[in-house]
């Protein structure tokens, strides 16, 4: 994996102005390698990065500083925190501050790329999961990859343990709304294949104790 060591990682943090940020971005770089995974997984491509639910953009600056050569596109529907991401890229000096909106799914730029979509489909109905996953298809190029990383629903104490994490941050008004469903694997897989995708699924939890999955899924057109 493209992993930043610990100056690097710290050095991105503290161009958020927010003590609560800079701690957020700390805490997710030393615990959660969903960074360097994705970073990884990109690799040497030059095909544009469309992050739908990019927060405070941090896998923006993380594949900056990794040195990935993807255009960076960040989409959030929470204005804060794309003001945040914003500020931050800019104190970097980073081009893509210009490239994050805050719009939500039914209002995305019209790249054609590689998609992410890390930690957003649970805090979405049923209908509207399924809805994003074919939007997220369509922003996809031919060779290209959708990098989804979620919780997925099943019977054992890390769901247990996400479930209880998600009522934290929804009492904390870090999500607002919090979660909505949690879906199973079949409720993301099914989709993306009968759209036309090959879906790989992998446990991806680091050093936390959620039910999280790595889902990588390439276009077979």
């Amino acid at each position: 994996m493209q992993s930043l060591d610990h100056a690097a990682r710290k050095a991105i943090a503290a161009q958020y102005a927010q003590l609560s940020h800079q701690l957020h971005a700390r805490w997710k770089f030393a615990n959660d390698p969903v960074y360097a995974v994705t970073a990884d997984l990109l690799g040497d491509s030059t095909l544009p990065l469309l992050d739908i639910g990019c927060g405070i953009g941090l896998l923006g600056q993380y594949l900056s500083a990794a040195g990935a050569r993807v255009a960076y596109t960040g989409v959030d529907h929470d204005a804060r925190k794309i003001d945040a991401a914003r500020a931050a890229a800019r104190r970097a000096g980073l081009e893509h501050a210009r490239r994050l909106h805050c719009s939500d799914a039914a209002a995305l730029p019209p790249t054609r790329g590689h998609v992410a979509l890390l930690d957003v489909l649970h805090y979405l109905p049923v209908q509207r999961q399924r809805a994003l996953l074919k939007t997220a298809t369509q922003h996809l190029a031919p060779g290209a990859l959708l990098v989804i990383r979620n919780v997925l629903r099943e019977s054992n104490w890390r769901f247990h343990a996400t479930r209880l994490e998600e009522f934290f941050l929804d009492a904390s008004g870090w999500i607002p709304g919090g979660a909505q469903h949690y879906p199973r694997a079949d409720e993301v897989r099914v989709p993306l294949e009968e759209a036309g995708l090959d879906v790989r699924m992998t446990p991806l939890r680091g050093h936390t104790p959620f039910n999280s999955y790595l889902i990588v899924a390439r276009p077979l057109w």
